[in-house]
């Protein structure tokens, strides 16, 4: 499949205000993001919250500028791009964790939906748009269309919103929607249609899908095929197949990552099952170096970690680690 995001050494920095004594500090929230993003393809950013992972959706869909680094949509820099801002962002389209927060409260449905259809498509006629509209409800699971579009955001459900938000992303034809946390503030029991619906996209129409979260079972339901970037203090420690990843992880945070998540397998004792970290503690992004991020953490830190590293290559799979060979292996 052609290219279609390509991120060059993206690095963002906040500045971080201190008391009336101090200066201001630079804190650098993403630190050299390298990845391809083809057409179909299903992306994951896991992560703890802090991590950047939201930070980076951003810069995808532009609503942030890298402090440095590069963003390219089809071999085109989205910040030097021929074509108009609006056109970019019609092709990539952002879905937040807030659904109530991403609708206007005093727009009904509908007008929700026919504003960004009528502003890109100016000559289209009303019945047109009207038609398109239960066509969008209908692709969502929302019937009869009729007995949602006339109600305001806050006499629907979370579900319900967020299968709207859903909608008019779609509306617009992106080539990319940007999922972030879609389904965390959702009911356990509804989460999986919301992710099937995100299938049926990208199935249907090859929508390209980045999605953003720190839950790795729905990770795993909705990208079993796709790819998975796991984040770590602003920096991807591993990058392959969600399949890879999750089967058989290699960086020391992965690892770590996966052995928090509860299981229903009540044949294995995890009541004494520790997470593999020295602390619980996320490490302070002011007091970054140039080595290892997850040093502080880490069981199996030495002092050549604190010095740059590069990525290593294994199959299909790049980690950023310096000390893979102290690291136990096996497939969980």
């Amino acid at each position: 499949m052609s290219e279609l995001i390509r991120l060059e050494n993206i690095c963002m920095n906040f500045t971080k205000s201190g008391s009336i004594f101090q200066n201001e500090k630079s804190v650098k929230v993403l630190k050299n993001i390298n990845l391809n993003i083809s057409e179909s393809d299903i992306t994951v950013f896991v992560g703890e919250s802090g991590c950047g992972k939201t930070t980076l959706g951003k810069i995808v869909v532009g609503l942030l500028r890298p402090t440095s680094g590069k963003v390219y949509f089809q071999n085109a820099d989205i910040n030097k791009i021929t074509v108009s801002k609006k056109e970019y962002k019609n092709n990539v389209q952002f879905v937040q964790q807030d659904s109530y927060a991403a609708l206007n409260p005093i727009r009904t449905i509908y007008q929700s939906l026919f504003a960004p259809i009528k502003n890109k498509y100016k000559t289209i006629k009303k019945s047109e748009i009207d038609n398109k509209i239960i066509e969008l409800m209908d692709l969502v699971g929302l019937n009869p269309a009729e007995q949602f579009t006339d109600k305001f955001p806050h006499q629907l459900s979370g579900g319900q919103r967020q299968r709207i938000c859903l909608a008019r992303a779609v509306s617009l034809d992106p080539k990319l929607i940007v999922a972030d946390e879609p389904v965390s503030m959702i009911d356990v029991s509804l989460r999986l249609s919301i992710l099937d619906i995100m299938k049926e996209l990208n199935e249907r129409f090859n929508i390209s899908f980045i999605y953003i979260t720190h839950d790795l079972a729905t990770a795993n339901y909705f990208a079993n095929g796709g790819k998975m970037c796991v984040m770590y203090l602003g920096e991807i420690v591993e990058q392959g197949s969600v399949k890879d990843i999750l089967s058989a992880p290699f960086h020391p945070y992965t690892r770590a990552l996966i052995a928090a998540v509860p299981t229903i397998d009540f044949d294995k004792d995890q009541i004494n099952n520790e997470i593999p970290l020295k602390t619980m503690e996320l490490a302070d992004l002011t007091n970054r170096t140039e080595g290892c991020s997850f040093f502080s953490r880490c069981l199996y830190s030495k002092k050549k970690c604190t010095f740059p590293i590069d990525y290593v290559q294994i199959g299909k799979t790049k980690v950023l680690c310096c000390n893979l060979e102290e690291v136990p292996h096996e497939e969980t």
